[in-house]
This record gives structure tokens, C-alpha cells and sequence, in this order.
């Protein structure tokens, strides 16, 4: 028996069971998608390989896309949104680096100091995830649906409970200036 600790999105800490490995990402996904992470972003950020970015399923961090009215493309995590940015290939004598994709934001005071990076001027940045290079993992990729909607995986997670509505609230009691209002 696995266990993973997640916070959730309002920092309760949450354990949960995981009967075997082949469940693990399912289950990642599963709380992900309400938000729950399962660990800190490391220094300098989450590493994959650079194929994966296009359809990579943000929820296994906890995370999700989202546009903002001016159509930039964006990724919510913990509260705070990370920006996309392209980085084109670096080759010099001091360093050799392949193209890559990188989600990142601005620093705050709030933020670790092993958390922030340096850039060219006094501006620091802190890093979600960076795309580069490697050979692509399709356990990071989201799952694709099947033409009934459900997801291949459907069998190992639990079934979706149905919502239910809270009972009506009964009318307020009105009362007159002439009795006591308790």
C-alpha cells in the first residue's frame, strides 16, 4: 500500500491510500483536479521533456490552464499564475542549451529563497515547470477521452458520486415591533 500526502487548495493536509503503483498518477490526477498538490515545486522547477508540453496534464501537479481575456495562455498553481514563455536554443562557449518552454512568474517577498531565480537585471522569477529536451513520457500527457467521454483509466478510479442539493432553507420568521426579539 502506497500513501500520498496532499494539501489541499485551502492547506489541509490530506493522506490517501494508493492500492498499487499502476494507480499512482490516476490518483494524482484525481485530486489534482480539485487543486490538491502532493509536494513542493522543487528549485528551479518541475523537469520534463519538451514533446510533453503541448499536451501535458497539468493536474498531476495540482494545476491547471487558463486564458486570460487578453488570450494569453496561463497555468494557476497555488493561487498564482504562471506565464508561458518560449526560450530559444543557447549555444556559446559558456553554455550549450536546447529550446524549451518554461512557466514561470514573478517573485514575491513571500517566496523561498532557494525558490527564486536570477534574471539579467534585479527582476527574480520563480519557475512552475520547464520543457526541454528528453524523450517524451506519455504517463505525463492527458489521458484522452474515449467517444463516450470516459477516460481509458475510468476502472481504477472510484465512481463520481452524484451531486445532491442542500435542503430548502424555511422562511424567515417576521416579527413585530411590540414582541421581544428574543
Amino acid at each position: 500500500m502506497l500513501h500520498i500526502e496532499f494539501t489541499t487548495d485551502l492547506g489541509a493536509r490530506v493522506t490517501v491510500d494508493v492500492e498499487n503503483p499502476a494507480q499512482l498518477l490516476d490518483t494524482q490526477r484525481q485530486y489534482g483536479r480539485l487543486g490538491w498538490t502532493s509536494g513542493d515545486v522543487p528549485s528551479g522547477g518541475y523537469q520534463f521533456p519538451l514533446e510533453n508540453e503541448a499536451d501535458f496534464d497539468w493536474t498531476l501537479i495540482g494545476a491547471r490552464r487558463w486564458t486570460s481575456p487578453d488570450g494569453e495562455e496561463l497555468v494557476i498553481h497555488r493561487g498564482h499564475a504562471y506565464r508561458r514563455r518560449e526560450l530559444e536554443a543557447v549555444d556559446s562557449r559558456k553554455m550549450k542549451l536546447p529550446a524549451a518552454v518554461k512557466y514561470s512568474r514573478g517573485a514575491k517577498s513571500t517566496d523561498p529563497e532557494h525558490v527564486r531565480e536570477k534574471s539579467d537585471g534585479e527582476f527574480e522569477y520563480v519557475t512552475l515547470a520547464i520543457f526541454r529536451g528528453g524523450k517524451r513520457q506519455d504517463r505525463y500527457a492527458t489521458p484522452r477521452q474515449t467517444a463516450q467521454g470516459a477516460q481509458p483509466t475510468q476502472a481504477s478510479r472510484p465512481a463520481p458520486q452524484a451531486a445532491t442539493r442542500p435542503a430548502p432553507r424555511p422562511a424567515p420568521v417576521t416579527r413585530t415591533d411590540d414582541e421581544t426579539p428574543f
